[in-house]
């Protein structure tokens, strides 16, 4: 079957449907059978022609048949089986020879296999590990026909959970088998020797004694045995090796072996240990961590961005920590994250981190920046971004439906602050200059401590009072009609009042609103009261023509000031009812100063 969007790599770049999409969609084959996971993909020039290659350690449908499978393009380049379920790939230059094409480095079960050219070239296995000596015992007793697979089972269980060492494959498989294939199993096994192997979970490179992109790197590989090895890329011995509490599941390394190095490692008792050696401080160092730091779930991904080191966890966000182990910034994820990965634009010199979530979306994020949000058809299980073909800027992304994507970046595309979705605000993470406590602040501090109940039972009070005055005031406004908005539903009346002029004669317009929404209201009167000293109106009382709901009245006259001394005093607007002598609503208004006066 084709797929679903066949087009060729090289050239039927096809844009994405949305016009604003900073990504083309070149390739995109929901049957393309690959099921692996981040760790396990590798862009590299393997054959020295400036083709890049995407390298991938595929587990098979089901975690069965896993191969090795190298990709030109979207088409599989070559194919081969794989004895053990792949952990990682890498690809490193091992020496100065020329031409420089790189090796790769498949790590799966105890060993780590290295190609050049596509072609095996070394394998390196994991040193073997004492065995328990109970359990050489009992192997021995039951090569010797003196207890029989019953027993031998119970006391390898009982082994099994009190010894500190752990039991071999070996016997493992043997606790597994029903009772009818124990005495087979045994007759088959009883005269091999007991070994017991470690096997990788994890791997990276590290640079050897330079930081250019095109050096001689190292592999670094933790173990199942709470162990991280460095090995020789020439020889392939191990330079050194280092404990940790737990198992590591995730690596990020910085700087050179000969020189200085930070590695964290992220574990399965969900702490990150923080590993650090210099040449000075070797055989101190070197051989346990330095920093740890503690997570409140278990991580899903580990990223370093420049000096930050970003985890993901199970609870559905991510975390920035220092390389000393402080946390910077957390941000919340709308699903699960499922795999993660860096995105290094060196055009322009970025560096982001790139999260794909259980809901279809792949989240690009510069410190806690949303930058970029991709949308795909599926759960994406792995990413890899890099130079893919000829291609600088490329994102290759697996589902978990063993489907492949893969886009390209546009070369006008450029990531800014904010263009992903609306978020907090920058000023949010600026840090506040808290200005340093003085000798008044602390008496101050301490006399609140010694009177505090006091103070409390004094501001209650005047808080009390206060409130008691705000009522009673607003009972007395609602009781004289002080307020310009008529507190009845019966007559729902507001009022507003507009002085133009600069003097010695003012224009004051009052607006009048029948605010109820279908009784009209008829009967009322406007009424002026002022000080005849300073003032004089044509008409200080005139009745009000019928109020149609909804619509604002201007009811103009006109105002003269007497005075020419420059004063200024309250004009009171009452509205009355035909018949009552209590206003209904009333306004004071505030006349300014005449200038006219002044002036002349």
């Amino acid at each position: 079957m084709a797929a679903a969007s066949p087009l060729d790599f090289d050239g039927g770049k096809a844009e994405s449907n949305e016009a604003s999409s900073k990504w083309l969609d070149a390739h995109y084959d929901p049957l393309a059978n690959i099921h692996t996971f981040s760790a396990c993909l590798a862009l590299a020039d393997l054959h020295g022609d400036g083709e890049y290659k995407l390298v991938v350690g595929d587990l098979g449908p089901g975690g069965q048949q896993p191969r090795l499978k190298v990709l030109k393009g979207p088409r599989v380049l070559t194919e081969s089986p794989l004895p053990e379920l792949p952990a990682a790939a890498a690809t490193f230059l091992k020496d100065h020879h020329e031409p420089r094409t790189p090796a790769l480095a498949l790590a799966s079960g105890p060993c780590v296999y290295v190609y050049k050219n596509l072609r095996p070239y070394f394998k390196f296995s994991l040193p073997q590990l004492p065995a328990n000596p109970l359990e050489e015992d009992l192997w021995n007793q039951a090569k010797e026909d003196r207890i029989d697979p019953v027993t031998l089972k119970e006391m390898l269980e009982d082994i099994r959970e009190k010894a500190e060492v752990p039991l071999s494959v070996q016997s493992l498989r043997f606790l597994q088998l029903e009772l009818s294939e124990m005495e087979a199993f045994v007759n088959q096994h009883k005269s091999k020797a007991i070994k017991r192997q470690t096997v990788i979970t994890t791997m990276t490179t590290l640079k050897k004694n330079l930081a250019d992109e095109d050096a001689v790197s190292c592999l670094v590989l933790g173990t199942e045995n709470k162990e991280l090895l460095v090995l020789d890329p020439e020889a392939f011995t191990t330079l050194a090796t280092m404990n940790l509490p737990s198992v590591p599941v995730f690596l990020e390394v910085s700087g050179q072996f000969d020189v200085e190095f930070r590695l964290a490692a992220a574990c399965r008792n969900g702490n990150i240990y923080i590993l650090r050696r210099r040449v000075s401080l070797l055989h101190r160092d070197s051989k346990c961590p330095k920093y740890c730091i503690e997570l409140s779930a278990q991580p899903v991904g580990l990223v370093r961005v420049h000096k930050v080191l970003v985890v993901g966890s199970n609870q559905d966000s991510l975390h920035g920590f220092t390389h000393k182990g402080k946390r910077l910034w957390t941000v919340q994820m709308p699903a699960a994250i499922l795999t993660m990965n860096l995105l290094e634009q060196h055009s322009r010199g970025l560096q982001a981190v790139m999260a794909g979530l259980a809901n279809g979306e792949v989240r690009i994020y510069h410190d806690k920046t949303l930058l970029n949000v991709i949308r795909t058809p599926d759960a994406v299980t792995s990413l890899c971004f890099g130079r893919f073909g000829r291609e600088d800027n490329t994102l290759i992304m697996t589902t978990r439906g063993g489907g492949l994507i893969i886009k390209i970046l546009k070369r006008t595309a450029v990531f800014v602050e904010g263009g992903g979705e609306l978020g907090p605000p920058p000023a949010q993470a600026t840090k506040l200059s808290v200005p340093r406590k003085t000798r008044l602040y602390v008496d101050q501090t301490l006399r609140e401590r010694e009177a505090g109940t006091a103070m409390h039972r004094t501001f209650q009070t005047d808080l009390y009072l206060l409130r008691l005055r705000a009522a009673r005031a607003y009972v007395q406004a609602l009781e004289s009609s002080l307020s310009p908005v008529s507190a009845t539903a019966r007559e729902p009346l507001k009022l507003h009042a507009v002085v133009q002029g600069l003097g010695p004669t003012f224009k004051l317009t009052l607006h009048l609103q029948n605010t109820s929404t279908a009784r009209p209201i008829l009967g009322l009167l406007i009424c002026f009261l002022y000080n005849e000293a300073l003032y004089a109106l044509p008409r200080a009382f005139f009745k009000v023509p019928l109020l149609v709901p909804g619509l604002s009245y201007p009811l103009e006259t006109f105002v003269e000031s007497l005075s020419d001394k420059g004063i200024s005093d309250i004009i009171k607007v009452l509205v009355l009812r035909e018949g009552q002598s209590a206003p209904l609503l009333s306004a004071h208004i505030n006349m300014p100063v005449s200038e006219g006066l002044a002036a002349a």
